[in-house]
This record gives C-alpha cells, sequence and structure tokens, in this order.
C-alpha cells in the first residue's frame, strides 16, 4: 500500500509537470490524482508499457494528465 502511494506520487508529480500545474500541486492532491489517473488510464489505454506497484507508467500519467486537466479546469485553476 505505502508502494502504491508513492507511486501514485510520483504519477501525480510528473502529471503536473505535464499540465504546468506542479506548483499549485499539494502532496496530497498529487498522490490522488496520480491514484485516480491510474485507474482512469487503465480503464482507458490497457496494461501496456513499464509497470510499478500494480500500475503502468505511461497510461498512469495519461490518466493523471486528464485527471489533472479536467480538475483544473472544474475548479478555475487555470494558471
Amino acid at each position: 500500500m505505502l508502494w502504491s502511494i508513492i507511486v501514485g506520487g510520483f504519477i501525480g508529480f510528473v502529471a503536473g509537470c505535464i499540465t504546468d500545474k506542479s506548483a499549485k500541486m499539494g502532496i496530497i492532491y498529487r498522490v490522488v490524482a496520480g491514484l485516480v489517473g491510474a485507474s482512469v488510464g487503465q480503464t482507458l489505454l490497457g496494461t501496456w508499457g513499464p509497470s510499478l506497484a500494480g500500475m503502468a507508467l505511461i497510461p498512469s500519467i495519461a490518466g493523471a494528465v486528464i485527471v489533472v486537466a479536467v480538475v483544473s479546469f472544474f475548479t478555475g485553476r487555470n494558471s
């Protein structure tokens, strides 16, 4: 479980850097975005590519980017 949280935080961090929202994201938001993004990405794109803690990294990062963008759109955090 701890390993999943660490990998989820890493995925959320990478997604924040890609969307240029990393400065506004706290550690909890990064972990949640990474874990939810992993679920969304693997549902949409499958489980291909390298994986850590049971999460395929490339689809998980893509899913986390989607989650961060959608949450930013609905909360009004555009910049």
